[in-house]
């Protein structure tokens, strides 16, 4: 069991190996399983957030009636490697093998991904759709990158290379969530990273997110996304061409109107929860 004054602390979770990645993974068991959630946190994030008992993401999707596996991302949380340094496609290599163990077992399997996680999640399916049921995407990291200069997009992979860990971007707390309870939580959290966004991490998250729209073309999974109006952390632009780009005719954007990155720690919290469980059970 995760441990923490903000947990949950009914929630059990179990040891889940993801064979062939070097991360550390948990599973959490429904009683009576509909279907496989693979959820995906975001950058600076770890697994166990999503047992908050105001976050409650899994607390809720278990209750519903759905297992959910999730895994620290290298660099993350109880995972090896350096603090929040990586490179996002070892973290899409580590999700296809996550994917691949949960294959063998009963029922669907929906993919779930925030923010960075919804970037790997979507970099996933789209290298490989089988064995997926459907995909939700919250605040997605689709469009990194879009209005740095270009000289900057060039140099880049250069400086990511040199320097892998150099800190660049300095995310902030300010656009996270409007509520001060949750962004005191988040900067409080000892397991979070607080630092900048390295430069590696960077670098492979601005060309990963280039490199994909030419795919989503391809892409025919049912989908949902979630994001907010005002996010300022992941554009919400990129939420709406993904939409457009897309071939499923089983879509879905729910965009909250005035809604920070955050929106499972957001006002409008309640709100995402429900319809995420009943997209699921919609399509379970």
């Amino acid at each position: 069991m995760l441990a923490g004054s903000r947990y949950t602390r009914a929630m059990q979770s179990q040891d889940w190996t993801v064979p062939g990645a070097p991360v550390k993974g948990y599973v959490w068991h429904a009683q009576t399983p509909r279907a496989n959630v693979l959820l995906t946190h975001g950058f600076g994030e770890y697994a166990g957030r999503y047992v908050d008992r105001y976050h409650a993401l899994i607390p809720t999707l278990v209750a519903a009636g759905f297992t959910v596996y999730a895994a620290d991302q290298r660099g993350h949380g109880a995972s090896g490697g350096r603090r929040a340094v990586v490179d996002l496609n070892d973290l899409v290599g580590d999700h296809l093998k996550a994917r691949e163990a949960l294959r063998a077992g009963p029922g669907p399997l929906f993919l779930l991904g925030h923010s960075m996680g919804g970037l790997v999640a979507a970099a996933s399916v789209a290298r490989d759709p089988r064995g997926v049921s459907g995909v939700i995407l919250s605040s997605p990291a689709l469009l990194v990158g879009e209005n740095e200069p270009a000289l900057v997009k060039r140099l880049a992979p250069l400086i990511a290379r040199v320097a892998p860990g150099l800190p660049t971007t300095d995310l902030g707390t300010g656009g996270l969530s409007r509520l001060s309870e949750e962004v005191a939580a988040y900067e409080a959290d000892p397991r979070m990273y607080h630092g900048k966004v390295p430069a590696l991490t960077g670098a492979s998250m601005l060309a990963l997110s280039a490199s994909l729209w030419p795919a989503y073309a391809r892409w025919t999974l049912p989908t949902l996304v979630v994001h907010g109006s005002a996010d300022r952390l992941t554009d919400p632009r990129g939420s709406q061409r993904f939409m457009q780009a897309i071939a499923s005719t089983d879509r879905e954007l729910h965009v909250e109107e005035g809604g920070y990155h955050e929106l499972l720690n957001d006002q409008p919290r309640d709100r995402v929860r429900a319809r995420i469980v009943d997209w699921l059970r919609a399509h379970a």
